[in-house]
């Protein structure tokens, strides 16, 4: 990719000053003294050439402020990472360094592929609403409601480092011309005419002589376009309430009055404002000042006033907002949390047309899309002017800038908002029961369009306006909350949040909230609001979709399957052996997939070395890892949530989607992406695709060197030219009839990439699909690389042709007829393989929040670990390869030592096992192997210092097997004598053991980790699954190591407890009870595992014994599964949600949240920290675990080095490393380990494996399956019986680890820790030459952006951070509730709530449940509210407490609560019928453990999610109800949404069914439904009917216990497996033995 660039001379780019003030800058952007200078220039999509200085001193302020003075230009300013190695930035396509003298610029206007490290550098969530008036009166009262409802949304968004400046906020109205006539008059203007003037905002640069420039260049280019400049107003600003980081970057505000003489209609007016932004943009960026000129509106119908600023201060500092005569219909208010480093002023929002609330995980492929369509979007409407109001997108400014420029553009060119929402984010239409029957012109539109633009998935809620219409929609997954309800006085709200506004309720006409997929419209104009299917409707059936859809989508029929080999055996051999199958992948892999069909899970996470570091050939696909979601987005679950997700393909030409036509559907449509020989044989007859199909071998018959490279060029070009004759299929193969020893098959991915991204760069990749047809493709992992870079489908063939090979064979044959294997025939067993792969699709989709495979493909959601830039550039530009690595020479070599296995003589006749994935003498090395786990053990059971030397040489002399290995130490001082170094015993308080489930592994290995930790002062962590009251107190009866209280242990003393000080909160929440959260020293929100990032956790039914099923309060013999998100945590906000739930149960607490490295890691923690969070743990790839697929052990998450290394300067650079300690691990074997983490910035370390190995574990890597030998990941008591382990182990090896620290320590001169932490100046490269390639980067380990104020110890020793003064402490400090909870009194009270008093009740559950454990409260706290209540309303109850809420409540009421009683019904005398209101929202009673509530109204998405033992009447539900219930009960008397009952396993549902459309919605995939029957499941309906009456007046409630007759036999009662034989399920049921009968109410 040529770039034209212009040269700048250097600009001193980062410099450290130790004086206290800011480097003294002059005007131009050059400073005073340049200490050092590094050049970087970012090249934008229209080549905005960026040249950024950056100042970062110590102010006096104790922050430390940056200033940055960007020179070059770009409408969307940009950032840059500042640390110095990476500023000239080494994984760009669009990155060139350059010098020489000044010249202008041209612009260049290439397609450029999105880079990934610009999109990971942007993430927000926020809090969003609108208001509007249905007669469209304006007002101001609407402005003044807006800027009120956007104060109580402060806690949505995030504050900076300095806590003032806020991440964003601002408002969309329309004009208010009467403030401007007023101005103008003052001015002596004449009064504007409002039909033909626009308004523009404008952020101009802060120099004056730049800001005249930049308006000379705005004024020039509306003359150019023939429109009259009226004047310039400056927007009246109060700088005093802008916080300290905002002031440093504030723009110039200025209006500009633009009036259009020569067009009338009001969409011809805004078209030719749209151009004139588009074209001032454009010549913006040639100048130095372009990234400082920003149009935040220009428009004839709205205006924008937005800014860097919290919530509350928006109305103070523009002064206009307060002015009576700012009137308005409506208003969109938006306030944003930005995760991201620096929040800038333009990225505030609302944007031009939408306020969003959310995250766009596709974005790089929506990106990467956009471009490859600009060559073929063409409308009338733009008379020709395509090109100049190119590019649509921004890969340097957020996703819902990009979101929102996307929509413009469909806007624009004359769509309805509604229509370009619907085609941007469409709803997950497939067998959706109400629009399949009702609406299918619905789905005929979806059907139509989604061929055309591929999802913008990923959790939204947009609001949008364009003046005339306002709404709102939601994502597919529903995954962020939105309410609306509107007054009789003809008011429409909507808002993240209920509460946000004072209202008198009895003027509500209606109450609702928008379900996933939903829309809401008002058209200003007409006075209608029109709901969901009413909009879609009217959009579907303005063109016939069904008719054109039907004429010309072609299906791609099913083919069977081959039902015979086609090669022989030997021919087989040869192919797996040329193209790198060793003998796990056919015997784990494929043979697995094809025999059970599904992915083999195995155990003990990845330990081999990276791709790039082994001595052994690796496929290319083994340099690539999964990303994943965590934090900002959630994880879908591909399992339960399956409905929203899909695989379909549609292959063929994609039309140009501004223009509306039969032609557009021109396509072939299949349902998955993994063909079989059949289907793709007749894909190559179709008249219409004109298929190619391109061969991909390169010859080295002249040498390896350049070939490889030459051949991919010539691939390109081959593509290109088969693209422009019109052929819309191109088929990439490396099938051939015979081999030949000079000619190997180019790595399939590599050849699919470099064309791909060929067509991109020239405009043709609409005009053609991709398909793969190879060899080289087996493990769910390698479609999702072919797929993420390109390919719409692939025909494994060779993988095909194995399944049939192993079918055939006679072992396979044998091992059926003797029933030791099911009986699977030829075609079913290939069926087999496909299916495991489509779900293994399913979840690699799933694992980033992607619910369509069309959006996934061409996204590159992948990191690359070892790969050079040149192979990047050409193949997979865009995405993310920090250390550099192999070229494509080495690359060619790598392959090459595959393809001479398949010729050379002696290789014997069977495949080789490489030892990738178990550990086999003479394969692979893995870190943890026999030999090691010998050595430990002899060391810490003999405590035998000489066998530690020994233990230590073994790891020395390893060879190289993660990134660290290839560093090693170097010091600036004298060694100093060991005795001068802090002790080892204050050293091991930094040593924490990883989170393993009481489950995954055996009480005894559990409780010994415990208790060495607590002996030494470190922490030991829970995992998941609760934990044993027993085990909080300290041991006072051990005679000789034995103690009567935990019989099963030896070796113990008295003293010892075996409380572990992390407790853990997964996403399952099983056993996380008030008790347990107010007895941890520290809480660990696990938002993802080492492991398998992304995904849930799974504890097999057979290790689910009756002593685990009592801790998690579930079923024994029944399978626990966690899901894989959080279901309170689906963007930042919720996760701030969380920590402020646990610091307000626990106050004393340090909450940590556990993250897995991966690029953006350090964007992610910035949130996290932000948040609130104590503690942020970083997880490599590399951790052990119970059980897990094997692909996701291997192909996800990345190394802790990178990770730690991103998370510790980002927080620098952010001013936010002090408040939060970092722990990592990953790996961690011995002191060495420590040292290097410490020197890249961690406080603390995590060992996981290591431990477990120490206190007895010997590898023999069959966790998953129950039969550990040695009883350390076993529940069966005869193998727990041989645990050999004592808690003296484990702790001998730490003070063995220890010591070793201590003994570097003393070689580097240091006499404590806390010195060396973050000084990466003491590492340096080793001198190490590795098999594969000497191209290795570290610079970006090794590179520093400086230290944090504090040392390690002030950091670590700091109180847990507080949630500030709530309303709990009002409450704990009434004399009356805290006599009845000191002496277990009764006592009333009233108490006033508003949605910013959140988590309320959870410190008064905290309080009662210290001193009284889950039960043992006896008084009673009667507490009434009357309000809207904030999120996380009634959390942690615990029994005693009685709360009744009168009036409403957001998200997650109910959460984790054990007992007592939640009753929330609305104010008397409402003007809505309250069953048919919304009135809690989503999430509610997620885990809870106990208690009974009552909801007068309907709940939001997911009610009682993994509900264990709550028990809940409520009069409607959305989507998801009862997902993963292990007990409780459930009444809903109304209607349910989709999915219900998803992976319910145990307690009951009782729903009223009055209109027979139940059925439909239920997932039978667990449950069974049937007619309530059994007279005690009778009863137990009835008697929870009379309560909820009782307790909340339901009229609905009422008219059931009138007519029960008539109603009973409306009920279906939900009874999964576990409860089909308890007298409430089972009407023949007799109590045989009195000890037999369950009870399932409380």
């Amino acid at each position: 990719m040529a770039l034209q660039f212009s040269s700048f001379s250097p600009i001193p780019q980062l410099l450290f000053y130790s004086s206290s003030t800011a480097a003294p800058a002059t005007s131009n952007g050059s400073s005073t003294k340049a200490p050092c200078s590094v050049l970087a220039y970012t090249n934008n999509n229209n080549s905005k050439s960026l040249l950024f200085a950056d100042f970062v001193g110590l102010y006096s302020k104790s922050k430390r402020g940056r200033r940055r003075i960007g020179v070059g230009v770009s409408s969307t300013p940009s950032i840059a990472r500042t640390s110095l190695s990476r500023f000239v930035s080494r994984n760009s396509c669009s990155v060139r360094a350059t010098r020489g003298t000044e010249s202008v610029p041209q612009p260049d206007l290439k397609p450029k592929v999105a880079n990934l490290d610009d999109i990971i550098s942007e993430r927000g969530a926020c809090g969003v609403g609108f208001i509007a008036n249905l007669e469209n009166k304006a007002s101001h009262q609407i402005v003044k409601d807006a800027l009120t409802a956007l104060g109580c949304m402060e806690h949505r968004g995030g504050c900076g480092a300095d806590n003032d400046s806020g991440d964003g906020s601002g408002l969309m109205t329309s004009i208010p011309w009467d403030l401007f006539n007023n101005w103008a008059d003052k001015q002596g203007i004449a009064p504007f005419d409002k039909l033909h003037t626009g308004v523009g905002m404008v952020f101009l640069p802060k120099d004056d002589n730049f800001m005249k420039e930049a308006q000379k260049v705005v004024v020039n280019t509306f003359k150019q376009e023939g429109l009259e400049v009226l004047g310039w107003r400056p927007v009246p600003v109060n700088k005093s309430v802008v916080g300290y980081y905002a002031k440093e970057t504030m723009p110039n505000i200025q209006q500009v009055f633009v009036r259009v003489v020569k067009e009338e209609n009001v969409d011809d007016i805004e078209r030719e404002f749209y151009i004139c932004r588009k074209l001032i943009e454009r010549a913006a960026t040639l100048e130095s000042w372009g990234d400082e000129l920003y149009i935040c509106s220009l428009s004839n119908q709205t205006i924008i006033y937005k800014g860097m600023l919290r919530s509350e201060v928006l109305g103070l500092f523009y002064s206009d907002l307060q002015s009576d005569l700012y009137k308005s219909p409506f208003a969109i208010y938006h306030r944003r949390y930005s995760t991201n480093t620096s929040p800038r002023w333009p990225l505030a929002q609302p944007m031009r047309f939408l306020g969003h609330n959310g995250e766009i995980n596709t974005i790089q492929g929506n990106l990467n899309w956009m471009q490859s369509r600009e060559s073929s979007l063409e409308s009338p409407v733009w008379n020709g002017r395509e090109n100049e109001i190119r590019p649509y997108g921004d890969p340097k400014a957020s996703d819902s800038a990009n979101l929102d420029s996307t929509a413009e553009l469909l806007i624009r060119s004359g769509r309805t908002p509604e229509e370009a929402l619907m085609i941007l984010v469409p709803e997950a239409y497939k067998n959706h029961p109400t629009l399949t029957i009702k609406y299918p012109e619905v789905v005929d539109f979806y059907e139509y369009y989604k061929g055309q633009m591929e999802a913008w998935d990923g959790p939204a809620l947009l609001l949008f306006s364009d003046g005339k219409t306002i709404g709102a929609c939601l994502d597919r997954n529903g995954l962020r909350p939105a309410r609306y309800w509107r007054t009789v006085d003809n008011f429409v709200y909507v808002a993240s949040e209920v509460g946000v506004l004072p209202m008198d309720e009895s003027k509500i006409t209606m109450k609702g909230r928008l379900g996933p997929g939903m829309m809401i419209a008002v058209d200003l104009p007409g006075g209608q609001v029109y709901e969901n299917t009413e909009v879609k409707k009217r959009v579907a059936l303005s063109h016939p979709y069904g008719k054109w859809v039907g004429e010309n989508l072609r299906s791609l029929k099913p083919e069977n399957f081959l039902s015979a080999t086609i090669m022989d055996n030997e021919a087989i051999l040869r192919r797996q052996q040329a193209f790198g199958y060793s003998s796990e992948d056919v015997q784990m892999v494929i043979e697995t997939m094809a025999a059970q069909g599904k992915e083999p899970t195995f155990c003990m996470g990845d330990d081999i070395p990276l791709a790039i570091l082994s001595q052994r050939p690796h496929m290319l696909y083994d340099y690539f890892k999964q990303r994943f979601a965590q934090v900002t987005n959630p994880a879908i679950d591909p399992l339960r949530e399956g409905l929203v997700m899909s695989l379909e393909v549609n292959i063929g030409k994609r039309g140009n989607i501004l223009e509306v036509g039969p032609e557009n559907a021109l396509q072939v449509i299949f349902s998955s992406p993994v063909l079989n020989e059949g289907e793709l044989e007749s894909l190559l007859k179709d008249p219409y695709l004109k298929p190619q199909v391109l061969p991909t071998f390169f010859d080295i018959r002249k040498g390896v060197e350049g070939t490889l490279e030459r051949t991919l060029i010539r691939l390109c070009e081959a593509a290109d030219d088969a693209v422009r004759n019109g052929s819309q299929l191109l088929v990439l193969s490396d099938r051939s009839d015979e081999l030949e020893p000079t000619r190997p098959a180019i790595p399939i991915l590599l050849a699919v990439g470099a064309v791909h991204q060929h067509l991109i760069q020239n405009g043709l990749r609409m005009s053609t699909s991709i398909i793969a047809d190879t060899a080289q493709c087996f493990s769910t992992h390698q479609f999702g690389c072919l797929i993420g870079y390109g390919a719409s489908a692939v025909c494994p063939y060779l993988a095909l042709e194995t399944c049939r090979q192993w079918r055939l064979s006679s072992k396979t044959v044998n091992l059926m007829r003797n029933g030791k294997m099911p009986t699977v025939t030829i075609e079913q067993a290939q069926k087999n393989f496909c299916k495991a792969v489509k779900s293994g699709l399913l979840k690699i989709l799933s694992k980033m929040g992607i619910s369509l495979l069309s959006s996934y493909c061409g996204a590159q959601i992948f990191e690359i670990y070892g790969l050079g830039k040149a192979v990047v550039d050409l193949a997979f530009c865009g995405s993310v390869s920090k250390i550099g690595g192999a070229t494509f020479d080495e690359l060619a070599r790598e392959t090459l030592s595959f393809w001479v296995k398949a010729f050379s003589e002696d290789t014997t006749k069977r495949l080789e096992n490489f030892g990738f994935i178990q550990f086999r003498p003479g394969g692979e090395y893995h870190g943890n192997n026999p030999e090691m786990s010998k050595l430990l053990h002899k060391a810490v059971r003999q405590k035998n210092e000489s066998a530690f030397s020994i233990y230590q040489q073994h790891l020395a002399n390893r060879p190289v097997n993660v990134l660290r290995d290839l560093l090693e130490f170097k010091s600036d001082r004298a060694p100093i004598p060991v005795g001068k170094v802090e002790p080892a015993s204050s050293i091991v308080h930094r040593f924490c053991t990883g989170g393993m489930s009481l489950g995954a592994i055996s009480r005894e290995t559990h409780e010994a980790i415990a208790i060495a930790m607590n002996r030494l002062g470190g922490k030991s962590n829970s995992g998941e699954g609760g934990e044993d009251p027993i085990r909080w107190s300290p041991l006072s009866d051990v005679v000789d190591g034995y103690s009567p209280t935990l019989p099963h242990l030896k070796g113990l003393q008295n003293g010892d407890t075996a409380t572990s000080a992390i407790k853990q909160v997964a996403s399952g929440r099983f056993g996380v009870t008030p008790t347990f959260l107010v007895n941890a020293d520290q809480l660990e929100i696990k938002i993802a595992q080492g492991a398998k990032p992304g995904e849930g956790g799974q504890l097999p039914g057979k290790k689910v014994s009756a002593y685990i099923a009592r801790l998690r309060n579930s079923k024994p013999g029944v399978p626990l599964i966690s899901p894989p998100p959080h279901h309170d945590i689906y963007s930042i906000e919720d996760l701030a949600q969380l920590i402020y739930d646990l610091h307000q149960v626990n106050p004393k607490a340090k909450v940590s949240v556990k993250l897995v490295a991966e690029a953006g890691i350090g964007t992610v923690a910035s949130g996290v920290a932000k948040g609130n969070a104590d503690i942020i743990q970083i997880s490599g790839h590399d951790g052990g675990t119970g059980a897990s697929p094997i692909s996701s052990i291997k192909h996800a998450g990345g190394p802790w080095e990178l990770g730690l290394t991103e998370t510790h300067q980002t927080l620098i650079e952010n001013g936010l490393r002090e408040r939060v300690i970092i722990r990592v691990d990953g790996g961690f074997r011995s002191g060495v380990d420590v040292m290097m983490a410490a020197a890249m910035g961690a406080d603390e370390y995590g060992f996981g494996s290591v431990a477990m190995i120490a206190t007895g574990c010997v590898m023999a890597r069959i966790c998953h399956t129950n039969n550990c030998p040695v009883g350390v990941a076993s529940q069966r008591e005869e193998l727990r019986a041989r645990f050999p382990g004592v808690p003296g182990d484990l702790v001998n090896y730490f003070l063995y680890v220890a010591e070793e620290v201590r003994g570097t320590l003393a070689q580097l001169g240091y006499e404590k820790l806390d010195d060396v932490i973050g000084r990466t100046d003491l590492l340096r490269p080793r001198d190490i030459s590795l098999v594969k390639t000497q191209h290795l980067d570290l610079s970006y380990i090794l590179s520093s952006v400086g230290l944090p104020k504090w040392s390690s110890t002030e950091i670590r020793n700091q109180g847990a951070h507080s949630n500030g003064p709530v309303l709990d402490d009002v409450l704990l400090a009434d004399p009356e509730i805290l006599d009845a909870i000191e002496n277990e009194k009764v006592v009333n009270k009233t108490i006033k709530i508003y949605n910013v008093d959140r988590a309320v009740c959870g410190r008064v559950a905290g309080v009662v449940a210290k001193k009284y454990g889950d039960t043992g409260f006896a008084g009673q706290l009667n507490i009434t509210f009357t309000g809207s209540a904030g999120q996380s309303f009634a959390c942690f109850l615990t029994p005693g407490m009685n709360i009744r809420l009168v009036g409403e409540a957001n998200d997650y009421v109910g959460k984790g609560m054990a007992g007592g009683e939640l009753v929330v019904t609305p104010v008397e005398n409402t003007g809505f019928c309250p069953e048919d209101a919304t009135i809690v929202g989503n999430t509610c009673l997620y885990g809870a453990t106990g208690g009974q509530v009552f909801v007068r109204g309907k709940a939001g998405e997911r009610f009682a999610v993994r509900n264990s033992l709550a028990q809940a009447v409520v009069e409607g539900t959305g989507d998801h109800c009862c997902e993963y219930m292990t007990g409780g009960c459930v009444v809903v008397l109304g209607k349910v949404g989709r999915n219900v009952a998803a992976g319910m396993t145990g307690g009951l549902a009782y729903i009223l069914d009055e209109d027979d459309t139940l059925m439909p919605k239920v997932n039978k995939e667990i449950v069974k439904v049937q007619r309530v029957t059994a007279p005690v499941g009778q009863m137990q309906l009835k008697s929870l009917i009379e309560a909820h009456v009782e307790k909340t007046g339901s009229r609905k409630g009422a008219a059931i216990l009138k007519e029960w007759d008539t109603y009973l036999p409306l009920f279906r009662q939900l009874v999964p497996p576990s409860e089909e034989d308890t007298p409430e399920a089972c009407a023949e049921y007799q109590a045989t033995v009195a000890g037999q009968v369950t009870f399932q109410s409380a």
